[in-house]
C-alpha cells in the first residue's frame, strides 16, 4: 500500500472533532451509558474503609471479602475499576467554619483560624479522591439492559457493604459530571447541565462534558484543553505482589487516574488453557532430555526457566481447580495530568519509581496515547489490549481502600490530621455514633494541650455549653479569659455544695423525692458505712427521715 493511501486511510478514521473522541452512544438518565459493539455500563461510586490501620487478621479479612467481590463477576460480566485523584476547585476547597462575630474574642479566634488555615494548607485536601466501579453487559437494547444491570447493581452494593464499604449508584448526570471532571483536569470550569435543556439547545450530552480541545498527535505525551498528560500501563513482573502499591500511587499529590480493565476468563476454559501449557512444558521436558543423552550428560539437568515455569504452572492449575479462585484478563493503566511538561514527566518519573520498587515498570503506551485516555475514563471501555493473566489472589492484592476520611461540614472540630492521607479531621461529635471522648497518652504527650485546644474550638465555632470539672485548677486562666465562671471548692473557699438540695421541678419519670433518698443512702454509706456498709435499719432510718425533712416540699 502506498503512502499516501495509508495517510488516506488514518485520516479516514480520525476523530475530527472533540466529540468524536468520546467513546460512548448515549447516556440515559437513569446512568445507563451505551458503547460501541452493543455494551451497557452502569457505574456505582464507593467509599473508603480503614485497611492501612487495620490488624494483620482483619486486613486477611477484608482481602477474603474483596476477592469474593471480584469473584462474582462471571467472563459476560466485564468490569472496569477507577481511582480518580482531582484537583478540586477552590470554592469546593474545604473552608474554615469560625466566621468573626461582634465580641470580645475576635482576637482569639483570628489566631485559630490563622493556624487551621495553615493546616488545611499543608494538607492534601486540594486533591479530591473518588473510587468507581463500572460493570457492563452485552445486550440488544437499553430495554432489555435495565433490568438485569438493575440485579448486577443490586449484587454488587450487597457485596459491598458485606465489607462494611458504603457505595451509591451514579444517575445520568452523575456520570455526565465524572466525564467532565476527567476531561477538565485542573477543576477551572464548573459543569452545568440539566435534562430539560437538551431539547432547548439540541445539544448532545457530549456537548457538555467535551473540553475545549484534544492534541494526541505527539508518540508519549497528549493536551486536554491546557493540561498536558501520559497514558501508561503498569508491566506486572512480580512473581508476588504488596497490598501497598496501588495505595501508595493514589497517595501522591498529583492530578491522575489509576484504571484497572478486568475480564474474567470462563472457569473451563482457563483450566482448558493451563492444561494445554503443561503438556507444552511436559513435550519441551522430553526435547531437552532426549537432547541430554544425545550430548552424554544427565538428563534430569533441566534448564532453570522450564523448571520454573513448570512449578508455576502446576500450581496455577491447583488453584484453579481445588482453591476458589478464578482466572482474570488485568488491564492496568496510569493516566497523569499537569499544568506544564515539566510537572507532567516529574510525575510521571515518581509513579515509575514506585513501581519499580516493587518490581513492575511504569512503560508508556507509544503512539496509544488517545487510547489509553478514553480507557481511563469511567465508562467501561477498554482500548488497550495489553493483558495480564491474574488470579483471584493476585488481583485482590490491589486492594482498593487505605482509609476512611473524617471530615465534616457545619459545626466540626479540629482534631488533628490523618496520618495515612495527610487530610484534617473535621468532625462533629454530637452526629457520632457516641459522642464521647477520651483523651490516653504517656505524660507530657500533650493530654491538656489537645482538650485546651477542642474547649477553644467549642467555644469559638458552637453554642455549646461548657463545663470543665478541674481538681487540679490549670484550666481556671483559660475559663476566666474566655469570659466564663470558676467555681472553687474547697474548705476554705466561698462555694459550697448543699447534698440536701432538692429541685422538684425535674422532668423526668422517677420521684424527685425518691431520687434524692437514693443519693443521701450512697452519700451515707460512703461517709460512715465503713467496710460493711450500712445496716439495714440504718438504711431504714435515713429513708423515714429523708421523706420526713422533704415532706412540706412533696406536700407543697
Amino acid at each position: 500500500m502506498s503512502k499516501a493511501k495509508k495517510q488516506k486511510n488514518a485520516n479516514k478514521h480520525r476523530a475530527l472533532s472533540a466529540q468524536q473522541t468520546i467513546p460512548y452512544i448515549a447516556m440515559h438518565p437513569d446512568g445507563i451509558c451505551q458503547l460501541p459493539g452493543g455494551l451497557y455500563t452502569k457505574t456505582l461510586e464507593y467509599e473508603d474503609i480503614n485497611y492501612a490501620v487495620a490488624s494483620t487478621e482483619d486486613q486477611t479479612a477484608i482481602i477474603s471479602g474483596w476477592s469474593a467481590c471480584l469473584n462474582y463477576f462471571d467472563s459476560s460480566l466485564p468490569f472496569q475499576l477507577s481511582f480518580v485523584n482531582r484537583r478540586s476547585r477552590n470554592a469546593n476547597r474545604y473552608k474554615v467554619n469560625i466566621p468573626a462575630q461582634e465580641d470580645d474574642f475576635n482576637s482569639i479566634r483570628g489566631e485559630y483560624v490563622e493556624m487551621l488555615k495553615g493546616q488545611i494548607a499543608k494538607s492534601n485536601n486540594g486533591i479530591e479522591r473518588y473510587k468507581y466501579i463500572t460493570f457492563g453487559l452485552p445486550a440488544e437494547g437499553v430495554a432489555e439492559a435495565r433490568p438485569r444491570l438493575g440485579r448486577v447493581e443490586a449484587d454488587v452494593m450487597g457485596n459491598l457493604k458485606r465489607l462494611g464499604v458504603q457505595s451509591r449508584p451514579l444517575d445520568g448526570r452523575d456520570r455526565l459530571a465524572v466525564l467532565h471532571g476527567q476531561m477538565h483536569p485542573g477543576g477551572r470550569e464548573p459543569f452545568r447541565f440539566a435534562w430539560k435543556d437538551i431539547p432547548k439547545t439540541g445539544m448532545g450530552t457530549k456537548d457538555y462534558i467535551a473540553p475545549d480541545s484534544f492534541d494526541f498527535r505527539q508518540s508519549r505525551t497528549f493536551r486536554v484543553g491546557q493540561m498536558w498528560g501520559a497514558a501508561s500501563y503498569l508491566q506486572i513482573m512480580a512473581s508476588e505482589l504488596s497490598d501497598k502499591l496501588l495505595a501508595e500511587i493514589l497517595e501522591l499529590d498529583a492530578e491522575l487516574t489509576v484504571t484497572m480493565h478486568i475480564q474474567t476468563v470462563d472457569q473451563l476454559k482457563a483450566i482448558k488453557t493451563i492444561k494445554g501449557k503443561i503438556s507444552d512444558i511436559g513435550r519441551m521436558k522430553a526435547e531437552e532430555q532426549k537432547k541430554a543423552v544425545r550430548a552424554g550428560y544427565d538428563m534430569e539437568i533441566l534448564p532453570p526457566d522450564l523448571i520454573t515455569f513448570s512449578k508455576d504452572a502446576a500450581e496455577l492449575l491447583s488453584d484453579l481447580q481445588s482453591r476458589n479462585e478464578r482466572m482474570f484478563l488485568l488491564t492496568f493503566t496510569v493516566v497523569n495530568l499537569a499544568p506544564t511538561r515539566q510537572r507532567l514527566e516529574n510525575d510521571v518519573f515518581t509513579v515509575s519509581g514506585i513501581a519499580q520498587k516493587y518490581n513492575c515498570a511504569l512503560r508508556r503506551l507509544d503512539w496509544q496515547q488517545e487510547q489509553g485516555f478514553v480507557s481511563s475514563l469511567a465508562l467501561g471501555y477498554n482500548g488497550i489490549e495489553i493483558q495480564r493473566g491474574m488470579t483471584t489472589s493476585s488481583t485482590a492484592i490491589f486492594i482498593p481502600f487505605m482509609t476512611r476520611e473524617l471530615r465534616m461540614d457545619g459545626q466540626a472540630l479540629y482534631y488533628g490530621m490523618n496520618a495515612l492521607s495527610n487530610n484534617v479531621i473535621m468532625a462533629d461529635r454530637k452526629k457520632l455514633k457516641s459522642a464521647n471522648g477520651m483523651y490516653l497518652g504517656s505524660t507530657g504527650s500533650g493530654k491538656s494541650f489537645a482538650a485546651k485546644r477542642e474547649l477553644i474550638n467549642v467555644f469559638l465555632a458552637t453554642n455549646d455549653r461548657i463545663i470543665v470539672v478541674d481538681p487540679m485548677g490549670e484550666y481556671a486562666p483559660l475559663v476566666r479569659r474566655l469570659g466564663g465562671q470558676v467555681i472553687e471548692i474547697a474548705p476554705d473557699s466561698p462555694h459550697h455544695i448543699s447534698p440536701m438540695d432538692l429541685q422538684m421541678n425535674i422532668n423526668d419519670e422517677d420521684s424527685p423525692l425518691s431520687m434524692k433518698a437514693d443519693f443521701l443512702l450512697s452519700l451515707c454509706e460512703l461517709i460512715v458505712g465503713g467496710k460493711e456498709g450500712l445496716q439495714p435499719i440504718e438504711k431504714t432510718v435515713i429513708d423515714r427521715c429523708v421523706r420526713l425533712v422533704y415532706r412540706e416540699m412533696a406536700l407543697g
